[in-house]
């Protein structure tokens, strides 16, 4: 958490001053704000019209103007829609999420990005499209502080999409889902064209980093099958947990553990998994993990890190299975279909660049580095750039102008073909280096206070300062 606010707050910086020096800072030509933005779960725009069912996915079913902002208070001064569209469930049902439009002034009018921020919550009050009105409450502080990740890609002049991937019900971590999401979003933006001023059938890069890789990684995987209508250039994805099962035992009894309530809870949505799962998982939860698993149905995912740091999923506190859980028949089978890179028609065509830091304290590097492999085993172009020294959240930023170069790359259609692999930052004596080495370690000893202070009041008090300051 440490390393999260102190990357926050120097991505706040540097991005605010950036967004101040832009072109059109103090453009006059902002749209009216409707009032206060309304929670999703009330907001008649996200109920999709009688007879949805029946249209394509990725069609409009709403539309409306809004007054994108940072952090719910500073209007961003673009162009700004929200769309309404129809997308599809894991049964294979109709569904509707949101996407929201950002269009910067003298925009590139051939092509769009489909920016998939890492909302990780299992709450529709967390979804982007509310955290990005003017007015909005901030309850989710990844997808507000991401926005200015987005704002390097709407300086350089690209329309961005940024999609509520996880659908009507927040079903966070669901892969195939979240996938068809994003590319029924790229329709949506596509059919939305004549608005946007955008050619009839743009150029397309979709791009996310930790909980919106996931989105991003599925996508890919299913695009040539699901969407083969779209013209994707490439993606981009980092700190990509490609393998729930052991991204859920590498953070479980962490100070990262509370993904795992709100990754539970996503995966046993009605969108998702719920008619195997839910069934099984209110069967074998215990009073406290009954608690749990409620607080991560509304709280967003800072929240959630908060509320249940070091926690282990597996101890039979939280469910009667203990460690066995992982290996019940149901629960099983619903992480399996979530691993990236198992069947060869799951392989994206277009070219994708890769990014992971060697040392990530919350997603395992050794599964991103599998799926490169097995990726490439069956043809994909894909190039992997290893960061051999900080950690998770330093990585998105560290690693942000390789991806804007893959970005220029590949809408040229520049990007490299075959399988490469390359480390950056792996000379601590790198002034760069030196400080992105930092996350991992400050990321540790706040591990290493927990477990120690678990019998320790002074260190269990000492803990909650350090983690109150931050």
């Amino acid at each position: 958490m440490f390393a999260l606010v102190t990357s926050v707050r120097l991505l706040f910086m540097v991005s605010m001053a950036s967004i101040f020096a832009s072109p059109w800072a103090y453009s006059a030509a902002l749209p009216v704000a409707r009032g206060a933005a309304e929670d999703p779960s009330t907001d008649p725009f996200y109920q999709p019209p009688a007879g949805f069912e029946s249209t394509a996915p990725g069609t409009i079913l709403r539309e409306r103007s809004i007054v994108a902002s940072f952090f719910g208070l500073i209007p961003d001064p673009v162009e700004a829609h929200q769309l309404l569209y129809r997308t599809t469930a894991i049964n294979g049902s109709a569904i509707a999420t949101v996407t929201t439009i950002f269009k910067p002034p003298f925009a590139k009018t051939d092509r769009f990005i489909s920016f998939h921020t890492a909302y990780d919550s299992s709450a529709t009050i967390c979804d982007p499209s509310y955290n990005y009105q003017l007015g909005s409450v901030q309850t989710d502080l990844i997808s507000s502080v991401e926005m200015f990740i987005m704002e390097a890609y709407l300086l350089l002049g690209y329309i961005v999409a940024s999609p509520d991937y996880e659908g009507p019900d927040a079903a966070f971590s669901p892969g195939h889902l979240e996938g068809m999401g994003v590319l029924d979003g790229m329709r949506a933006v596509t059919n939305f064209n004549e608005t946007l001023g955008l050619s009839a059938n743009p150029m397309i890069i979709g791009t996310g980093y930790s909980g919106g890789a996931i989105a991003t990684g599925w996508a890919a995987s299913l695009q040539p099958s699901y969407a083969p209508d779209l013209d994707i250039k490439g993606w981009v994805q980092g700190g990509t947990p490609a393998n729930l099962t052991a991204t859920m035992l590498y953070i479980d009894d962490t100070a990262f553990s509370g993904f795992l309530p709100a990754a539970v809870a996503g995966l046993a949505k009605p969108s998702a998994y719920g008619a195997e799962l839910s069934s099984v998982i209110n069967s074998v939860l215990t009073p406290l993990g009954k608690s749990k698993y409620e607080f991560a149905q509304s709280n967003c995912a800072v929240a959630d890190l908060l509320e249940f740091p070091e926690m282990s999923l597996l101890s039979t506190s939280i469910q009667t299975l203990g460690a066995g859980l992982i290996r019940q028949p149901t629960v099983a089978s619903v992480l399996n279909q979530n691993i990236m890179g198992l069947y060869k028609n799951q392989t994206p065509t277009a070219p994708v660049f890769i990014y992971h830091a060697a040392q990530d304290e919350i997603i395992p590097y050794a599964d991103a580095s599998t799926l490169v492999d097995s990726w490439c085993s069956y043809g994909a172009s894909v190039n992997f750039t290893t960061y051999g020294n900080g950690g998770h959240v330093t990585t998105e930023i560290v690693g942000l102008p390789d991806a804007v170069q893959f970005v220029e790359a590949a809408f040229a259609g520049e990007a490299t073909s075959g399988c490469h692999r390359n480390t950056e930052l792996n000379n601590t004596l790198n002034p760069i280096a030196l400080g992105v080495e930092l996350e991992p370690i400050l990321s540790e000893l706040i591990n290493a206070l927990a477990i120690a202070g678990k019998n320790d009041e002074n260190i269990i008090q000492n803990l909650n300062v350090l983690k109150n300051s931050i």
